[in-house]
């Protein structure tokens, strides 16, 4: 089938190009520059593929011809062969061709059965059927092929157009990117032959392709056909090393995985043509670092990078391994691994990690701790040994008292960093209710072990713990304590008998009472019996007893050594009784001497006692002396009254005589003067300074006439 398909396409392409270029001169070159053949099964070793045919025009002198493919050879005759058995070949491959005074490149396609002939007709222009007479074209412009990378000098010619127009006053003319375009000057053309050259060297990979237009012109610059577009492939050299970009590369696998446990995925790029074999990449592993338990602890799946274990499980065992980590050195190959191919190197860490294989176990079946009673706080560090990866959860340990904490007085919890299980006393132990206890406590992991693992005897402990006896102070029952008391109770008056035991009941000791905090002084206590008395009056009104309320404290001492002290307190609450006057606001008043308002002041009393003997207050005026009255009281509410004056008074100061008595039983009386100065009022503004010296005080007067009669 090749072969047949191989012979039409030859027959095809020679007829137009003897259509194409009849009359026309040799053209040094391949003849035919491109090829399509159908992809085979399998293309077999030494077969002939296809003929390429070569002419330079002057005998084809040391011609030599290359291959981009390896896999591919040509024979000194043209003769394309595989050189081994495969079934794919790419989808392209280029021949390149030097004699002594022509070089040139060729293309071939490996297609997929049957794509060849529409590619074909793609290429050609021509009806399927190959019949005459054609559409035929002035200018032939065949792609042109430049290898990448070439060598000077330069310029170098790369192909050639051809025109049946060529003759006197005809000119090749050519355009876009890459002659007048940017980047300018890179391919030229001669316009009297139609040769096509390079002026540099080219970068497949910054530029696969150009896309140039060439028409044919007169000797003025007027067209005369085309323009015609010419395409310029860039042709792929291997010039670029495979690159790992994505690192670093950290893989992680469980110890104890099954063989072919794939561990991580490690690729690299290659900016070469992905369609050649100069960017089919191989990968291999070049180093392992340890080399123990063995060298070859894992594998890379050439074409994909898989890395993947090939120990058994057995071998992949943490706690046996020198290190659990590996490094592995990879290497990626192009040109399929071929031995000529450009590498890469790229560096992979491998970290085994642990799984909970090993149960924690106790360095010892008993542990032993000693704690004075009343203390609170760590008494024992319970140590352990766990083979699995510190810092993990199969290595981090739970401690839990499983038997033995029957009051809740016991805690424990783990040291993050040594994975000690610390043992606290969380409540004060009592010596006289227990000396002793005992503990069982069990340690796990934080992660469940492994199926075919299981707790043992090792991962249970106790803890014996003896209790010291220490002297403890007396406890006051109750505490605080609590009276009520009138205030005003006899001096010597009993107020409360403390009661104060001592918590050491194993040993016999004596208590003794006094005061340790009596803001005013107002009590005592019997050292022996407890009993507290008044020294002093008890004031509810006092600046020390808050909302009726005055605390004292008080010590109970015991006689062991050292001795220990207790602490008592006693609130006592206060009764109120009618101790108190209540008193006048405010005590000074002034009133203009020609006042239309003769209504002075309102009067307001207080009183520090508390209902029923404050308010309603009575408030009354003392007699007044003289022919006519001067003023008045008027009683507003049971707080205040209103002192109102019966006429305009002249400038001087008065002593209002006024009298308050509360509600108690028996009601209490504050006899008080208001000072009433009557002065002279201009334009808004009181001037009281005549008052002063016209000063009449009433109760002088009265003490005047008292004396007088007294004679």
């Amino acid at each position: 089938m090749q072969h047949k398909t191989e012979l039409a396409l030859s027959f095809l392409l020679s007829q137009v190009l003897l259509l194409a270029c009849a009359d026309l001169e040799c053209v040094p070159g391949f003849q035919q520059k491109a090829f399509y053949i159908e992809e085979p099964f399998q293309f077999a070793e030494d077969q002939p593929v296809l003929k390429l045919k070569f002419d330079d025009c002057k005998g084809n002198n040391k011609l030599t011809f290359e291959v981009s493919n390896p896999n591919f050879k040509v024979e000194r005759d043209g003769t394309l062969v595989a050189l081994k058995n495969m079934s794919e070949a790419g989808r392209a491959l280029f021949v390149h061709a030097q004699s002594e005074h022509a070089e040139d490149m060729a293309e071939i396609l490996i297609v997929e059965e049957n794509e060849n002939r529409g590619a074909l007709k793609e290429i050609l222009k021509i009806e399927s059927n190959l019949g005459f007479p054609r559409q035929k074209r002035a200018i032939l412009a065949s792609p042109v092929l430049v290898p990448e990378n070439q060598r000077g000098p330069f310029p170098k010619s790369v192909g050639k157009v051809i025109s049946s127009l060529a003759g006197d006053g005809v000119r090749f003319r050519l355009s876009g990117k890459g002659v007048d375009q940017d980047p300018k000057g890179i391919f030229k053309i001669n316009e009297i032959t139609g040769d096509i050259s390079v002026t540099r060297v080219l970068d497949r990979e910054a530029t696969a392709s150009y896309e140039l237009e060439v028409e044919v012109t007169d000797v003025n610059g007027k067209n005369v056909d085309g323009p015609v577009r010419l395409d310029v492939f860039v042709i792929d050299q291997n010039d670029n090393r495979p690159v790992f970009k994505e690192g670093p590369y950290v893989g992680h696998v469980m110890e104890g995985s099954p063989t072919g446990t794939t561990v991580m995925r490690i690729t690299a790029v290659d900016g070469d043509d992905a369609n050649t074999d100069n960017a089919l990449l191989r990968y291999d592993i070049r180093k392992q670092t340890p080399a123990e338990p063995s060298p070859n602890m894992f594998f890379i799946d050439p074409e994909k990078g898989d890395i993947v274990t090939v120990v058994s499980s057995v071998l992949l065992d943490r706690e046996t391994m020198e290190t659990p980590k590996y490094e592995l050195v990879i290497e990626a190959k192009d040109l399929g691994g071929h031995d000529v191919g450009l590498t890469g190197t790229a560096t992979a860490t491998i970290l085994i990690d642990d799984k909970n294989d090993h149960a924690p176990e106790f360095t010892k079946k008993e542990f032993l701790a000693t704690v004075k009673e009343g203390v609170t706080g760590v008494i024992v560090n319970l140590t352990v040994r766990d083979r699995d990866d510190p810092a993990t959860g199969a290595w981090r340990a739970v401690y839990t008292i499983i038997n033995g904490n029957t009051g809740q007085s016991f805690e424990i919890h783990t040291n993050p960093q040594n994975n000690e299980g610390m043992l606290s006393v969380v409540k004060p132990l009592d010596y006289e209710i227990s000396a002793f206890h005992r503990l069982m406590i069990k340690v796990e992991n934080e992660d469940p072990l492994i199926p075919d693992i299981a707790y043992g005897p090792s991962s249970t402990a106790t803890v014996q713990i003896t209790v010291e006896d220490v002297n403890e102070g007396p406890v006051f029952h109750p505490n605080p304590m609590r009276v009520t008391k009138q205030e005003n109770i006899p001096i010597g008056s009993k107020v409360l008998t403390v009661n104060a035991t001592d918590p050491d009941t194993l040993q016999h000791q004596t208590i003794r009472y006094s005061i340790y905090k009596d803001p005013a002084g107002w009590l005592e206590i019997n050292p022996t019996n407890g009993t507290i008395t008044t020294t002093a009056t008890l004031d509810r009104e006092s600046l020390h007893v808050q909302n009726n309320t005055y605390t004292a404290l008080f010590l109970a001492i015991d006689n062991g050594h050292p001795p220990a002290t207790g602490t008592g307190t006693l609130h006592i609450t206060l009764g109120d009784v009618n101790d108190n006057v209540p008193s006048l606001y405010p005590t000074l008043a002034k009133v203009c001497d020609d006042a239309k308002d003769l209504r002075v002041v309102i009067l307001g009393a207080t009183d520090k006692d508390l209902p029923p003997n404050t308010d309603p207050f009575k408030f009354e005026l003392s007699k007044q002396s003289g022919p006519e009255k001067m003023w008045r009281l008027a009683k507003l509410n049971d707080t205040h009254a209103q002192v109102i004056l019966l006429q305009n008074l002249k400038k001087a100061n008065y002593n209002i005589p006024i009298s308050v008595t509360d509600s108690g039983n028996p009601p209490l009386t504050n006899n008080t003067e208001l000072k009433l100065q009557v002065c002279a009022c201009k334009k808004s503004k009181m001037d009281c300074s005549a008052a002063d010296a016209l000063h009449i005080s009433m109760t002088l007067i009265l003490l005047s006439l008292f004396s007088l009669l007294c004679l």
